[in-house]
């Protein structure tokens, strides 16, 4: 394969070839490939912001879209992963000393739980780049942790990413856990929403879909200093009912209870292997799990796209997506008390039983 330049594109279209370049190392595990095509890059003079968000980005974006359609295995996903982190550990080294700190200090972290880091690696290089003091923490940090490390740096802000939905009430408490010590929380991440909805709904001061626009409001001015008083958790008043609660709790009993019956209404499933019984097992545990984060959220719509995702997942690996609305309907039994979830269940079986494409159980 060749890493040479092509003469004399315009910025987007060399950004594109660097791209597609990069892919092809990236697909085939090649990281020494891969990093010298950063850094090639840079010392051809490309932006290293754009090198960050237009290449490794686009690149890692595309990883995700070839995993869900199957065409890559989860370790062939994971192996690309690393070498994109890999890119981008490159690019800080290679532009370390052209990047005097101007600004503040921002701490970068992933909320408790959430281990995919590298969309959070890409806003703490983007934010150095800009000027700013970064202290990146990497994956999963839990509160205490990170309220810890603000007393000890007095950050102006922290960036939290989440990229799973079920993160979202750990990302609550890590929201409310800053702003009780008085620092503002931009957020960012698929797990708030297209547009952003949890973020207002779970009362953070700022949320941004993607690194250049939060690194843009940053740049416009320090974020204000929450109150102490600013947010409490019980601001989500239909908690009181505490189903969020009884199904997080319960969760493996649940599943046990499901998987159990799913056996007696289809046969199909006792001839699994114990291998099919697991990750069986597995899905029905992110059913749940979504289901909880629904409920937390008071979103039904929440758990209805993570169910008919998932849908499509399992017809792109060909598993048929028959057993999820049996499966929907025995949660319902096993929580035919619990009004708010027995309703998210319903929707979400209505929404499999609509969608031509897992309705049909061929791929789109």
């Amino acid at each position: 394969m060749s890493t040479s330049t092509p003469p004399r594109l315009p910025d987007a279209a060399h950004c594109e070839w660097l791209a597609e370049s990069l892919w092809d190392a990236v697909s085939v595990g090649d990281e020494y490939t891969a990093t010298a095509l950063v850094l090639d890059a840079l010392d051809e003079g490309v932006d290293p912001e754009s090198v960050l968000l237009d290449v490794i980005a686009v690149v890692q974006g595309r990883v995700g879209e070839e995993w869900a359609a199957d065409r890559i295995s989860v370790a062939q996903e994971h192996a690309a992963t690393a070498i994109n982190e890999r890119a981008v550990a490159a690019l800080a080294v290679h532009t370390a000393a052209r990047t005097t700190p101007t600004r503040g200090r921002i701490a970068v972290a992933c909320v408790d739980g959430e281990w995919h880091a590298l969309p959070a690696r890409l806003l703490a290089e983007v934010l150095r780049l800009r000027g700013w003091q970064v202290d990146f923490l990497g994956a999963q940090v839990p509160s205490p942790h990170l309220i810890t490390h603000l007393h000890h740096t007095r950050a102006d802000a922290v960036a939290l990413s989440s990229s799973i939905a079920t993160r979202l009430p750990a990302a609550h408490a890590a929201i409310t856990a800053c702003q009780a010590v008085g620092v503002p929380v931009l957020v960012g991440g698929a797990a708030f929403g297209p547009d952003g909805r949890y973020a207002t709904l779970l009362g953070a001061d700022v949320w941004a879909p993607d690194a250049r626009t939060a690194a843009d409001h940053l740049a416009r001015g320090p974020l204000p200093r929450p109150q102490v008083e600013h947010q409490q958790m019980d601001d989500l008043p239909h908690l009181t009912d505490q189903e969020y609660t009884l199904v997080s709790r319960n969760r493996a009993a649940l599943v046990r209870a499901v998987l159990s019956a799913l056996e007696e209404a289809l046969p199909a499933l006792r001839e699994y292997t114990d291998h099919q019984r697991e990750r069986t097992a597995e899905d029905l545990a992110h059913v749940v799990e979504f289901l909880a984060t629904a409920l937390y959220l008071d979103d039904e719509e929440l758990f209805v796209r993570f169910i008919t995702w998932t849908a499509r997942i399992l017809v792109a690996r060909g598993v048929p997506a028959r057993c999820l609305p049996p499966a929907l309907g025995l949660l319902v039994r096993e929580l035919k008390d619990f009004p708010r979830a027995t309703r998210i269940l319903r929707r979400g079986t209505e929404a499999l039983t609509t969608d031509d494409t897992t309705a049909a159980g061929n791929p789109g």
